[in-house]
């Protein structure tokens, strides 16, 4: 599964690879990182439906997550990826956003990985 993660904070890729290490190893996922909404819109352009999954941050300087997550919805890609969009702050406003912009789940940061990664078993 090829999952793209979107965060403007750079270690967020050491972190995830060590934490997918196994994961990755024996290739059950595959991981891009974008660290910018404008930069992940880019990627999704040059690599159309090969994402599945995007884990996105919402408060980033520039395209916010919740502005990427809209764009992504209006351009209607196929298949249509999975976003879960990730906070910093547990502010129901915006999860109530992102839910009515499309957003399939949410979580909050600091991130549990083991909830994670259960939820990532259980996509198909």
């Amino acid at each position: 599964m090829k999952i793209l993660v979107v965060d403007d904070e750079q270690d967020i890729k050491a972190l995830f690879e060590q934490r997918f290490r196994r994961e990755i190893r024996e290739g059950a996922f595959s991981f891009a990182f974008c660290f910018s909404g404008e930069e992940a819109l880019t990627f999704l352009q040059e690599h159309p439906s090969e994402a599945v999954l995007i884990l996105s941050d919402i408060n980033m300087p520039g395209m916010s997550g919740l502005e990427l997550l809209r764009r992504i919805r209006e351009d209607k890609p196929e298949p249509p990826p999975f976003i879960v969009m990730i906070t910093a702050y547990g502010d129901p406003e915006k999860q109530e956003e992102a839910m009515r912009l499309g957003a399939n789940d949410f979580l909050n940061k600091p991130l549990d990985f083991s909830t994670l990664k259960q939820k990532l078993t259980l996509l198909p």
